[in-house]
């Protein structure tokens, strides 16, 4: 009976949980450093430039500092304790892509022009944080749903700074802001797909445990 019991409260689950990777955890840390360092970066240059792709980049970046700590807080524990982290950071990630709509529709109704160059130099050094973070990542990209919306979040990241840096050869190309929107408005894509792919993953994982 009392074995009973310790099964249906997760005692299994848990005690078989593997062991946290030390590497992963040294390189979430790395991640969380960096990313909370350049959230404060890009908020301060997104409002200088009136940049609604820098700002969304910037959200990002701290929700993705969030995520890292959440990683870390997660690591040793059951992998359906993992997996039910997952699917929330899923919903995160679709919640940041409808915000990020709604700021574009904002942008585009208020007819602001951004300023092209802080918003090259800025997606530029972001994009080499993001690279680094990416690399630090790539090892650990096939694990559970927890490590996989990790490694998204790094790699969609790295693209988004491309595209903010098209963004500011746009608007400095055509003197108009819808470049800065439409990279934007990519973002926002890239946030509701990837969050969609953790969901379904992490919805699959909990199915099995």
């Amino acid at each position: 009976m009392a074995a009973s019991r310790m099964s249906g409260c997760g005692c299994d689950s848990v005690c078989n949980a593997p062991p946290p990777d030390p590497g992963y955890r040294r390189a979430l840390w790395i991640a969380l450093v960096l990313n909370a360092l350049m959230f404060g970066v890009e908020i301060v240059a997104s409002f200088a430039a009136q940049s609604v792709s820098l700002l969304a980049d910037a959200v990002d970046f701290l929700g993705d500092a969030g995520n890292y700590g959440v990683a870390l807080f997660v690591l040793g524990l059951a992998p359906v304790w993992r997996s039910r982290t997952a699917l929330w950071k899923g919903w995160l990630m679709i919640g940041y892509g409808v915000f990020v709509l709604g700021k574009s529709v904002w942008q585009w109704s208020a007819g602001v022009v951004p300023e092209p160059f802080i918003m090259g130099w800025v997606s530029l050094l972001a994009l080499a944080v993001n690279v680094g973070v990416a690399a630090l990542l790539y090892a650990h990209r096939q694990g559970d749903a927890q490590a996989r919306s990790v490694w998204l979040c790094s790699r969609n990241d790295a693209l988004g700074n491309l595209a903010v840096m098209g963004a500011a050869a746009g608007v400095w190309a055509t003197a108009r802001g819808w470049p800065d929107i439409a990279v934007a408005l990519v973002l926002a894509g890239l946030a509701l797909s990837s969050g969609a792919s953790v969901i379904r993953h992490a919805q699959r994982e909990l199915r099995v445990n």
